[in-house]
């Protein structure tokens, strides 16, 4: 039983799990076939291999194993304080194993006079040893077992209460590998494994489970991560490289009239160098005959939309349509504002679609669109409904694309017969590793350069105990005409998380500021009320916004000087300072004031310390995945293209994740198809892994 049968073979049927296990392990971790089960690995190891005598206990020791006999056992206690206690003796001296839950189990699984391995963590309690909750072993199984380091595995409190524990997943590891021998089918091809040096797979999986000592586990933990990382790469490269091949994109041969003149009379301001090097990027791949696939990242203020804007002229002249689709209206009219107001005085038909525009405005708009008539459309998820058909679509822009699911994006695509040019972009800055695993397949632009004259933002970090010195600076900023954002993590109270909430907040600030006008704005408002209170604020017409995270990406009101963030401990990194840009866009100087508890973690303060020290988005995104890990950042794919690591770290494995896309680099580049000898097993392993059968070539 190897190769795709274990992919397919189903955990019901392993000896020790039966339906009902099989239903936790599914619904708690995700495992359905003996293949998820392996690939299941642990999160710690506790060395086993030292055996203590009890003379020898101390106080403050770590888990340790005794080895000896059970002399009796004695039920203590009523109620809530019931206890099975057990009397323990190696011929050193006695110690008491004691268990609160599961008592009748434990008297009748155990055997007096009978040696066993005893593994646990010792306490004092009344002056004497105890050691609750052991673990026990006769020697001989735990021999097999694990001669050394003891793996635990990740369950649930659920899975606990089924005695769904750490030892049983080891249990039914130990019965899977034993059933299969101990060997398992190669899942690299023998140039792989001789250039990298990396141990076999049985070997790999046998001792990532079970390992003798700290070598063979580390070797095993290298060629799964190696395995991992290689096959997401192989997989990313391959798709572009198929899309490269097989798919023609609109050539733009021209840079005609309409870019032109609104480079020369309406452009703003004087591009920076970092802008007009990604625009050469863009026209290069338009104009090299094939689809463009890029993303363009930029920090905050960096001038995404401007570029945007320009590709979408150089669309017009070569006689096509492009759209921008943006997650939220909020933002989809953001963009519809701005791109209006930058075109204004050229004669270019623009129009903004989404779920609020109303039925008249849909009836003058569609037939437009398939006309070809208008020629710029910005929206929503509106874009991909069916009712809506482009002419010639020429040029497709995804902003914040990570709040698009890949499905939704590609139904954007399939709306022109010739693939579009297709640029996704984000004010998130990307770490280089989740940078090389989210977005493989995409060519990457990167503005790294603010326009000139923007003041950086400073940012101040206050406890919350100090609000009336926060209030008194928050007047005199209004009393100079500017206007104040306050972001809170919640819309309701929640007495477990001791968090300020946006609606009491909005009481308090009436009240403290009744000389001013307070709007508010969170994500269960109905939209018109949204945007009413979103025009209050940008009109000028409201000093202070109150709002939930629905502001983190593209309102732009210059006049706004301070952001607020209350309990600033809630976000993330990455979160923290896509707030922090929605200030800092005029020319005076702006303010972002986090307010947090006392009571703080040290991973907590670190984070609050780094947005204090620095403006740099990179900078902040790496430290964010540092700190938190890949899965907890934003931006990553959705709809089956999110990073779901089983033991890499991209936070720590950016060398093997290097090694690993250069290798598949070169493979591709020598067998694109991946069809002779030595690479068909890479070719169909990846056909197992990634079962879901979608044209990856044709969407970003």
């Amino acid at each position: 039983m190897a190769g795709l049968e274990l992919e397919d073979r189903s955990i019901v049927y392993l000896p020790g799990v039966g339906p009902r296990r099989a239903e936790l392990l599914k619904q708690e971790l995700g495992i359905v076939s003996y293949s998820d089960l392996l690939h299941y690995f642990p999160y710690k190891y506790l060395d086993r291999s030292q055996i203590y005598r009890v003379s020898d206990l101390t106080e403050n020791m770590p888990y340790i194993q005794l080895r000896g006999r059970i002399l009796r056992f004695e039920t203590l206690g009523e109620g809530s304080g019931k206890r099975l206690v057990a009397r323990f003796t190696d011929g050193t001296g006695e110690v008491d194993l004691v268990w609160f839950k599961g008592l009748s189990s434990v008297e009748g699984r155990y055997k007096l006079n009978t040696e066993y391995l005893v593994f646990g963590k010792p306490v004092v309690f009344n002056h004497q040893y105890n050691i609750p909750h052991p673990e026990l072993d006769d020697p001989e199984q735990a021999g097999q077992l694990a001669s050394g380091l003891v793996p635990y595995y990740n369950t649930t409190a659920k899975m606990k209460r089924a005695f769904l524990n750490s030892r049983t997943i080891q249990n039914l590891q130990y019965t899977l590998l034993s059933s299969l021998k101990w060997h398992l089918d190669e899942t690299l091809s023998p140039d792989v494994l001789a250039k990298t040096g990396l141990v076999s797979r049985s070997e790999a999986i046998r001792h990532i489970h079970f390992p003798s000592d700290i070598r063979h586990m580390e070797e095993a933990r290298r060629r799964l991560k190696f395995e991992e990382l290689f096959y997401i790469q192989l997989r990313m490269l391959r798709t572009a490289s198929d899309r490269k091949r097989k798919y023609r994109g609109i050539l733009f041969s021209r840079v005609g009239d309409y870019f032109n003149t609104f480079y020369k009379k309406y452009l703003p301001f004087e591009l920076t160098n970092a802008q007009k090097r990604v625009i050469r990027e863009m026209r290069a791949d338009m104009g090299s005959g094939r689809q463009m696939n890029r993303l363009l990242q930029g920090d905050v203020g960096s001038g995404k939309t401007l570029v945007a804007l320009l590709l979408m002229l150089l669309a017009l002249d070569n006689h096509c349509q492009a759209c921008l689709m943006a997650p939220t209206e909020i933002l989809a009219t953001q963009h519809y504002a701005t791109i209006r107001e930058f075109l204004k005085g050229m004669d270019v038909k623009v129009e903004l679609l989404t779920g609020s525009t109303r039925k008249k405005e849909r009836e003058r708009i569609l037939p437009g669109i398939a006309s070809g008539d208008i020629q710029i459309v910005i929206g929503t998820h509106a874009l991909i409904e069916d009712t809506v058909n482009f002419a010639s679509l020429g040029l497709a822009i995804i902003d914040e694309q990570h709040r698009f699911g890949v499905e939704q994006r590609a139904r954007l695509w399939v709306k022109n017969p010739v693939l579009p040019h297709v640029l996704v972009m984000t004010a998130t800055p990307i770490p280089r590793t989740l940078a090389m695993t989210l977005y493989g397949d995409l060519d990457v632009s990167v503005i790294d350069e603010l326009p000139p004259g923007r003041k950086p933002v400073k940012t101040l970090h206050r406890y919350d105990t100090k609000k009336a010195e926060l209030y008194a600076f928050l007047r005199q900023e209004i009393g100079k005409g500017r206007q104040v954002y306050v972001v809170y993590p919640l819309i309701e109270g929640s007495e477990k998380l001791d968090y300020k909430d946006l609606e009491a907040g909005f009481e308090t600030f009436k009240a403290v500021f009744p000389e001013y006008q307070v709007c508010m704005v969170h994500g269960r408002m109905k939209a018109s009320e949204k945007e009413e209170e979103m025009r209050r604020f940008v009109s000028g017409e409201a000093q202070i916004l109150l709002a939930t995270t629905v502001i983190e990406v593209g309102v732009n009101v210059p006049n706004a000087s301070v952001m607020v963030i209350e309990s600033a401990e809630r976000f993330g990194l990455s979160q923290l300072h896509q707030l922090r840009g929605r200030v800092g866009r005029g020319a005076e100087q702006s303010y972002c004031i986090l307010i947090s508890s006392y009571k703080l973690s040290s991973d907590t303060r670190k984070r609050l310390e780094i947005m204090v020290s620095s403006n740099n988005g990179f900078e902040i995104a790496e430290a964010d995945l540092r700190l938190r890990g890949h899965g907890d950042l934003e931006g990553t794919r959705q709809s089956g293209e999110g990073v779901d690591l089983k033991i890499a770290n991209l936070a720590t494995d950016g060398q093997i994740l290097q090694y690993a896309r250069d290798l598949a680099l070169a493979i591709l580049d020598e067998d694109p198809e991946l069809l002779s000898e030595p690479h068909r097993i890479l070719n169909e392993r990846l056909s197992i892994l990634f079962k879901k059968r979608i044209d990856w070539a044709r969407i970003s």
